[in-house]
């Protein structure tokens, strides 16, 4: 079983003018959320460790978790609100986000939490803001402590500057979480954020003398890179009419998970055995599904049968 942690949250669209103001579209959303759900879709077992809300956005979101097959026991609810990001979309159809978070559920997440989550943990993704906020950053930090020597730890920084705007915090963040994951997924985007003008094989060659045994890049329409310490792989991108890019890299991470538990190689030792070709094979899988989201509104990650 997967276990996906972080936020979860209420992505708003803006839908049009109405005669007093705004017209608003809101859908469940969150990184780590999207995650979830895209494993699940993928027919992979997961379950989701966040905190929700007990009013109604929180009810919608546990209740789009539980309609697709997402294990939700270790999932407390808060007296407390949802968090709401606002989100705009360029000529392109990419996203900008304002978020609206402060003492919302997903953050309060405390430590004694963890003892809720089930058995038979194969792999546990963590990633975004909730890796960088407090109280939940730190419950987060304990459970990997816990258990990256027997567990796969899978992390995507997906830097989020609204929510948090000093890039020192997300950087120690990366090099903390660096030093305990296997598998680290970062978009070159997210990469010169953090490190301006750091090329992505010089980055993944650090990161790899760190302890990672996976490394990947994204680099939106330009394809992905990947590299072990023995082999290394670049995948096109897939050519598709694209409506917009959210949920695009969450989908490229619950696909390339997928392809790693379907072809027995989510282990920390697998992934240093992935050949080029390997390499390859998983990328393309993680793009196909990358495409089929963005040829859709918002994060509407595919089923397997899609892929």
């Amino acid at each position: 079983m997967f276990v996906v942690c972080g936020e979860a949250l209420m992505d708003v669209f803006a839908a049009g003018d109405t005669p007093t103001g705004v017209a608003l579209d809101a859908r469940v959303g969150g990184s780590p959320f999207n995650v979830a759900v895209g494993l699940a879709r993928l027919a992979q077992p997961v379950a989701f460790f966040s905190a929700l809300s007990t009013g109604f956005l929180g009810d919608r979101l546990l209740r789009a978790l539980t309609d697709e097959g997402v294990d939700v026991s270790a999932v407390p609810r808060l007296d407390a609100p949802t968090t709401l990001g606002l989100v705009g979309l360029d000529a392109a159809g990419v996203p900008s986000y304002a978020f609206y978070g402060e003492g919302a559920a997903d953050r309060l997440l405390a430590p004694e939490a963890i003892e809720r989550l089930p058995q038979g943990v194969r792999a546990i993704h963590v990633g975004s803001y909730a890796t960088v906020v407090e109280p939940v950053a730190s419950t987060l930090r304990t459970l990997i402590e816990r258990a990256h020597e027997t567990t796969l730890i899978a992390y995507d920084p997906n830097i989020r500057l609204n929510v948090e705007p000093d890039l020192a915090r997300w950087r120690e963040t990366l090099d903390w979480t660096t030093r305990r994951a296997h598998l680290l997924k970062i978009s070159d985007e997210d990469l010169h954020l953090l490190l301006p003008g750091t090329d992505p094989q010089a980055f993944a060659a650090q990161a790899l003398a760190q302890g990672v045994r996976l490394v990947v890049v994204t680099r939106g329409g330009e394809g992905a890179l990947a590299w072990t310490a023995d082999a290394h792989a670049a995948a096109e991108p897939v050519k598709v009419s694209v409506i917009d890019t959210v949920g695009a890299g969450d989908t490229f991470q619950a696909a390339l998970l997928t392809w790693l538990a379907e072809n027995d190689r989510l282990s920390p030792q697998a992934l240093g055995r992935l050949s080029a070709g390997d390499l390859r094979d998983a990328l393309g899988f993680a793009a196909r599904a990358a495409a089929i989201t963005c040829s859709r509104r918002g994060a509407d990650m595919p089923r397997r049968a899609d892929v």
